[in-house]
């Protein structure tokens, strides 16, 4: 196995195809091809399908090509650190977020210091994200507490108290709290089962003998809360999360005490990342965020 082939490979299954990684390293797709065969057949493995002039990874190849993105974001770190004009940063960030208002403010510092780099916002609950952040499918990842994990570093953003919403004619007009015996008995809407909200709900209504079942699964914020400003059910979410919307108005949840933290994380073994250091520099000193 030589540099030459990893990389020949990486940039086949980067660009999806052998011409396009021949012109990204400016070579001939002869040549692309002979180091990516040599590959396979020193090590006695398939890395690719090749249907009908197209190119397919074979989970063998998924596998290694998850190591060589890792391997060149290295690579890349490393000609950075040595070159004369590392101080500079002109990248791409990728943020995945449960909810983007608890990183919105350091957005706006970040790209007020760093105007050259893109910033992609995509949303998930905190199972997809951390699946997301592992696969280096995202660089920071913005979601609710819960068991710890050792392969990433972590940041504290917030926390605010779970309460329950409902459009404004659902309940009588001076109702302001719901009681877990109520809440057990109303038509929930809940997000999809990697939600951490959900989890948290979940779990304090088991250790308390009651089984909270969603009438609706909606997969995403948004969707719920469309849900329950046009129907006549419930949803759960964080005070801070709630918003401003005429449609809904917010309960609490009078025998609960439940409350979501937020927490900003990204991989440990990425920390010398620059776009992902600056970031997470940024969340530290934005004095709500704490180690």
């Amino acid at each position: 196995m030589t540099h030459a082939q990893i990389r020949a490979f990486h940039y086949v299954a980067l660009l999806g195809g052998f011409s396009l990684a021949a012109e990204a390293l400016g070579l001939t797709q002869p040549a692309i091809s002979d180091q990516v065969r040599k590959l396979e057949r020193d090590n006695d493995v398939l890395l690719f399908s090749r249907i009908r002039k197209k190119v397919v990874l074979t989970p063998d190849g998924e596998e290694l090509f998850a190591k060589t993105r890792a391997y060149f974001e290295i690579e890349g770190e490393i000609k950075g650190l040595l070159s004369k004009t590392a101080n500079r940063i002109e990248e791409e960030l990728r943020i995945m977020v449960d909810s983007a208002c608890h990183v919105s403010n350091v957005i706006q510092r970040f790209r007020n210091t760093y105007p050259s780099v893109r910033i992609v916002i995509a949303s998930g609950n905190t199972e997809e994200i951390i699946q997301r952040l592992r696969s280096f499918d995202a660089d920071i990842g913005v979601i609710g507490s819960g068991k710890a994990h050792d392969d990433f570093e972590t940041l504290s953003l917030s926390k605010s108290k779970l309460v329950g919403f409902a459009r404004r004619s659902f309940f009588p007009a001076g109702k302001r709290r719901i009681s877990l015996s109520e809440l057990a008995d109303l038509p929930l809407v809940l997000r999809e089962s990697g939600s951490r909200t959900r989890q948290q709900l979940e779990e304090f209504g088991k250790a308390r003998g009651v089984m909270f079942a969603p009438a609706i699964v909606a997969e995403g914020r948004e969707a719920v809360r469309e849900i329950v400003a046009a129907n006549d059910c419930v949803g759960i979410v964080s005070l801070s999360e709630l918003g401003e919307d005429q449609r809904i108005r917010a309960f609490e949840l009078e025998d609960i005490d439940l409350e979501m933290r937020e927490m900003v994380v990204h991989l440990r073994q990425r920390r010398d990342v620059r776009v992902i250091r600056e970031f997470m520099r940024m969340c530290q000193s934005s004095g709500s965020a704490s180690l």
